[in-house]
């Protein structure tokens, strides 16, 4: 399992607003896929999680903006997961411009997950994982 991963990702254009930097909307956009693809690295799959009844939601984000990504910059987006009580979890992320290695954003992504009867409810793949992160 992985503790933490990188994903490397490029700025598109139509990303950009009308100052020519990364709209801030952008970069949930962004922390949004890197959380699925680590997701998706240790095994657990939002699709077979929904097919099953079982939904992973976002309960809090916090996100503090450093510095504004641009057309063009490459950057890596760096994640890592914790279990912050019996049924919640945050996601720590921070993205990375690797020309410079400058810091652009952090973030803190709380979230909990929800049964097909709408309970609170971690299903136990992603329990293992949190168990594995901590140990």
């Amino acid at each position: 399992m992985q503790k933490s991963a990188e994903l490397k990702l490029a700025v598109r254009d139509y990303e950009c607003d009308l100052q020519g930097v990364v709209n801030n909307a952008v970069y949930q956009n962004y922390l949004e896929h890197a959380r699925h693809e680590f997701l998706k690295g240790n095994g657990i799959h939002f699709a077979v999680l929904a097919s099953e009844g079982i939904n992973l939601v976002v309960t809090r984000i916090e996100l503090d903006y450093r510095a504004s990504l641009v057309s063009g910059d490459e950057f890596v987006i760096q994640t890592r997961l914790e279990q912050v009580s019996r049924l919640r979890f945050a996601f720590h992320q921070t993205i990375i411009r690797t020309s410079d290695n400058t810091t652009m954003l952090d973030a803190v992504v709380t979230g909990s997950g929800v049964n097909a009867s709408g309970k609170p409810f971690l299903p136990q793949s992603l329990l293992a994982l949190m168990a594995d992160m901590s140990a």
